[in-house]
């Protein structure tokens, strides 16, 4: 497949890499190239640490706990995020590690994400690293959790509705271990800000199926727990004049 880059990110990567850096693209991007979408935001993970990288783009911003830095677009409004490879450890509340380190290698970060379609990386010489099968979940149209599904949904308990948003955008299905473990942890979603739960649940009622996202968070019992009410309203006689 000939994945084809903007100039502006083979720039980019070519200024890291030049400076004896690996870089590659990451998550969303990749799946989008892959599938042939168009990419909005460009995600790129480095062995580089973020002082590092702020060298190579003295218009850099960096301003957080997680190695991200930011590099302005010259084409549109979503800044090129770079961030260096990390392990992450302890997830004690279910929403974000306890400790983050700087990683070794590509594949020791590529392990902390959350379903194989995200855990593809392509190289600067447009060579993709897929040590999950992400590419085969796509060709199935599969949301597959990346190595064991409970580790992942008790490490950012949200992971659970994005796994059902991911199902509603792309008209994906979610594979049986991955959905049996929303279901078995659906409670650890209280967990989560009402206002994380309620983007994700935007996305998905924007989403080109969000009967189908709707009917996923029910059968996994999320809905009873994030918007009872509605919960409530599936069974109502919908012919009767007398609503409620």
């Amino acid at each position: 497949m000939d994945l084809k880059l903007p100039a502006e990110v083979t720039n980019l990567m070519s200024k890291v890499s030049d400076s004896g850096y690996e870089i590659y693209i990451v998550g969303g991007a990749v799946r989008d190239l892959l599938t042939g979408k168009i990419v909005t935001d460009w995600d790129y993970t480095t062995n580089a640490a973020p002082e590092s990288i702020q060298k190579i783009f003295p218009d850099s911003f960096y301003d957080n706990s997680f190695g991200t830095v930011g590099v302005p677009s010259q084409s549109d409004l979503h800044p090129h995020e770079i961030t260096t490879y990390r392990t992450e450890h302890g997830y004690s509340d279910s929403r974000r590690p306890d400790k983050v380190e700087w990683g070794k290698s590509l594949i020791e970060d590529l392990e902390r994400r959350d379903f194989t379609i995200n855990a593809i990386a392509l190289s600067t010489n447009k060579e993709i690293t897929d040590p999950f099968d992400g590419q085969k979940d796509l060709k199935k149209k599969v949301i597959r959790a990346v190595g064991e599904p409970q580790e992942r949904f008790s490490e950012d308990a949200l992971r659970m509705m994005r796994a059902i948003r991911f199902a509603s955008q792309l008209g994906f299905t979610i594979e049986s271990s991955t959905l049996n473990a929303i279901s078995t942890n659906a409670t650890l979603i209280k967990k989560i800000a009402h206002e994380r739960i309620r983007d994700e649940f935007f996305k998905i009622l924007l989403s080109p199926y969000p009967d189908e996202g709707i009917i996923l968070l029910r059968n996994t019992g999320l809905l009873e727990i994030i918007l009872p009410e509605t919960e409530k309203m599936f069974g109502v006689d919908q012919r009767s004049p007398q609503r409620h």
